[in-house]
């Protein structure tokens, strides 16, 4: 079985059509395309033994292939508030520089987050959490602040999660009980953009445990292949379903490990999704539950394992 990684292609506007049509000839998927002035950039999931291939024609078009370790997955960013006593500086740039790494980030401020005996998550933050492949946690300064609010706000949520705030690693990972998948020490509350040396390592550091995290997701993902890959589904469903073509959302269909979300209303087009022929008479329904999405009224697909369907398409 062909092992596909994720890659992002950044270049010129000018023939760029031939890089997106070699991916599509080497059997790859596009998730995400960016046009920008000049500058397009394409995240992707590539044939492994192709990468250097893709290098050497992108090469003569000034085009450059990196290593995107989170193109395919939808992360939630989250602040106690995005309210200024919390210095959202800090939240917009972990979520910025995970895009830059391929992820989708979503930014969740909570609406009960702040003060140590009132901080609290709600139902519906809960949900909308869980619905993304990890969680962020974007924490303050101080020790006993995030020792007692840190329990609370990850009260019943099962993604992984990787712990940031201003106490070093040593210190997170001895006050988060039980532990997480992550922990990135020396981020407080900062009251400017990421931009000395130091600070920049950090966001690394941040990329690295969140990749680390989602690797782990991954193995245990390959122990029951799903049914069909999350990126192939989201190709089917842009081909077939021609309003996605006329949404104007960034990331219409948005890739997940395990599933999408598609960004047109759940009450008139769940149904239409459900019935979608995949191949052989396969429908989307047949490998994938359907669902409602918390966030706004989206549609969320959620890809069944092998084990459960005995469909691989």
């Amino acid at each position: 079985m062909t092992t596909l990684v994720p890659i992002t292609y950044k270049g010129g506007v000018y023939r760029h059509d031939e890089i997106v049509d070699l991916i599509d000839d080497i059997g790859g998927y596009i998730v995400q395309k960016h046009l920008m002035a000049q500058e397009v950039v394409l995240q992707s999931f590539v044939p492994r033994d192709d990468v250097e291939l893709i290098r050497r024609i992108a090469k003569p078009l000034a085009g450059e292939v990196i290593e995107a370790p989170l193109v395919g997955t939808e992360i939630a960013v989250v602040s106690p508030s995005l309210e200024i006593h919390h210095l959202p500086h800090t939240s917009c740039d972990l979520a910025e520089y995970l895009r830059r790494a391929g992820a989708k980030t979503n930014m969740v401020g909570l609406s009960r987050g702040f003060g140590k005996r009132i901080a609290n998550l709600n139902a519906e933050e809960r949900d909308v959490i869980n619905e993304h492949d990890l969680a962020v946690y974007v924490l303050g300064t101080f020790e006993e602040c995030i020792r007692q609010k840190f329990p609370v706000l990850r009260r019943g949520i099962h993604v992984p999660i990787v712990l940031t705030g201003a106490p070093d690693r040593e210190t997170l990972m001895a006050i988060a009980d039980p532990p997480v998948e992550g922990y990135v020490g020396d981020i407080g509350r900062i009251m400017h953009r990421f931009k000395r040396p130091e600070e920049l390592r950090k966001l690394d550091e941040l990329v690295e445990e969140v990749s680390q995290a989602l690797d782990a997701k991954r193995d245990e993902l390959a122990k029951d292949p799903l049914s069909i890959f999350p990126p192939r589904l989201m190709e089917i469903l842009e081909e077939k379903i021609h309003e996605v073509s006329f949404l104007t959302h960034p990331t219409p269909v948005t890739a997940q490990l395990s599933g999408l979300r598609v960004k047109l209303p759940y009450e008139t087009y769940a149904d239409d999704v459900r019935a979608l022929e995949i191949a052989d008479g396969v429908t989307v329904g047949d490998v994938a539950e359907v669902l409602p999405s918390r966030m706004r009224n989206y549609i969320l697909i959620r890809i069944k394992p092998f084990s459960e369907t005995r469909i691989m398409v």
